[in-house]
């Protein structure tokens, strides 16, 4: 690796990730002979009209500085008009406007690393509508924004709107699959054994990167919808319908991007348990639950669901850890890594195609819980 540095390493978070930035910042101590943290810490005023401004008492001239963006962190509230007032994403993504105007331009390289990529699910146009998404990429990009590191986006043909500026999609793969194994040491990844299934069409390219590296066959539902009615401005799904082999006495594992309120997983694990479906893990890179866990309880305690694994890239309720049905995959080591090989003007291809990880991974598991062709 080479030891040219870009410039002085600066990690900045917006409201709400100090603690994932800290541990960030922990591993980025360790790896390197500075000692001192590389956390520069804004102030965020605001009016009793809820009007806010970013302060930044560090200079950051010629810094290469790395902006961690939760913008769904709605465990963050200020007070407007004396009332207690949560976050939304679009207030965090003028925190994050606010931020890169308090730098000034006076940065070397300003990289944003925004896990689950703010209005990434409006991503194209179906009708008379905005294309928030596109906008803010460009909005962030005319700002000076060099790169833009963002994980499982819902579609990444939303780059197409900044063609001149970086933009990275990572998935988190090799964690998913290392949870598991960790969590259930009598997993057996044989394709006799396991199956990898797709919850709508859409989502069809992750799993079929799971089902090619574990060599595991794939399923996919479909969603039929009803295109004569709309339901808070959506058509609204009649069924899922099971394209694939049988799933008869084997483990699942359902694999989409996010989880929000959980009714089309549960509809999909009912349905994989009628089918004879042994165990049923849920993946999914973002842990909204936006309708709260009660309904989450519900179906665990009716055996729907066995382990829903989502990472850590996000602000989920404190309560959420505390449930036997949750596991969280902890992905601040692996940004740490992408920071420090960006930092060093290095390419991070090698991080963002974990084939040999996942190899190496199942290369530890007994003969009888591996298929030949990943020895």
């Amino acid at each position: 690796m080479s030891e040219a540095l870009r410039g002085p390493l600066s990690v900045i978070s917006l409201s709400g990730g100090e603690d994932f930035t800290k541990q960030v910042d922990s591993y980025l101590k360790q790896w390197r002979s500075d000692g001192d943290t590389f956390i520069i810490e804004p102030v965020w005023p605001r009016f009793g009209t809820g009007e806010g401004k970013c302060l930044l008492h560090d200079s950051l001239r010629g810094h290469d500085v790395y902006i961690i963006a939760d913008t769904f962190n709605h465990g963050v509230t200020y007070k407007m008009y004396g009332q207690t007032v949560p976050m939304s994403p679009d207030e965090h993504f003028a925190d994050l406007k606010r931020l890169i105007g308090a730098i000034m331009g006076k940065a070397n390289r300003v990289s944003v690393i925004m896990p689950m990529l703010y209005e990434g699910r409006q991503h194209k146009r179906s009708a008379r509508e905005s294309l928030d998404c596109a906008m803010a990429l460009q909005e962030l990009h005319n700002l000076g924004v060099a790169n833009f590191i963002t994980f499982d986006a819902h579609d990444a043909r939303v780059q197409n709107a900044i063609p001149c500026s970086g933009f990275d999609n990572v998935h988190p793969t090799y964690q998913m699959i290392k949870a598991l194994v960790k969590n259930y040491p009598d997993i057996s990844l044989r394709h006799e054994d396991i199956m990898i299934v797709s919850p709508d069409e859409g989502g069809m390219s992750r799993c079929i990167y799971y089902s090619s590296v574990l060599g595991l066959d794939l399923g996919m539902f479909y969603k039929r919808r009803n295109y004569s009615v709309i339901v808070d401005g959506r058509n609204p799904i009649e069924a899922h319908e099971y394209l694939g082999k049988s799933v008869e006495g084997k483990d699942v594992i359902v694999v989409d991007d996010m989880i929000s309120s959980g009714e089309s997983m549960f509809e999909v694990a009912q349905q994989l348990k009628e089918k004879g479906a042994k165990r049923i893990f849920m993946f999914a890179s973002f842990g909204l639950f936006c309708n709260g866990l009660s309904r989450f309880d519900e179906m665990y305690e009716k055996g729907v669901f066995d382990r829903i694994f989502t990472t850590n890239l996000t602000y989920r309720d404190p309560e959420v850890k505390k449930r036997d049905w949750y596991v969280e995959v902890n992905l601040c080591k692996y940004i740490a890594l992408i920071i420090d090989t960006l930092n060093h003007d290095n390419s991070i291809a090698e991080l963002l195609k974990p084939a040999d990880r996942i190899n190496r991974l199942l290369s530890k598991l007994p003969p009888e819980h591996r298929n030949q062709s990943n020895v």
